[in-house]
């Protein structure tokens, strides 16, 4: 599954919190080949943690430009980071960080927190 650019809007029409890590790659491209299969199993493991804790959806990644970004979205970009962060910190790609949105890109009042991993 791809992400597309920010689109704006929440699945549900609500405001909607994002988790955004992003984790640089091997070369400028897509990554080597063990770096797309890490971050698949990563992307599984999140799912499952997400869904299964009732916190959010996630929604995704995209490649390119010598990085990968994973989204996932929920009402509660902390409670979220919290069911995530196990499997984000240990996926072995660096440097690599984590947006924490509150409130959709859309508004200009988002607060955001960075979190290096």
């Amino acid at each position: 599954m791809t992400h597309a650019a920010e689109d704006g809007g929440g699945a549900q029409g609500s405001v909607e919190h994002a988790v955004i890590a992003r984790y640089r790659l091997t070369g400028d491209g897509f990554g080597e080949p063990g770096e797309r299969a890490a971050v698949r199993a990563a992307q599984s493991l999140m799912s499952e943690a997400i869904e299964g804790a009732g916190v959010g959806e996630f929604d995704g990644n995209e490649f390119g430009g010598g990085e990968v970004a994973l989204f996932a979205y929920g009402p509660d970009a902390d409670a979220l980071f919290a069911v995530m962060e196990p499997v984000l910190r240990d996926l072995p790609l660096r440097p690599a960080h984590v947006v924490l949105r509150y409130g959709s890109a859309s508004e200009p009042s988002a607060g955001e927190r960075l979190v290096e991993l």
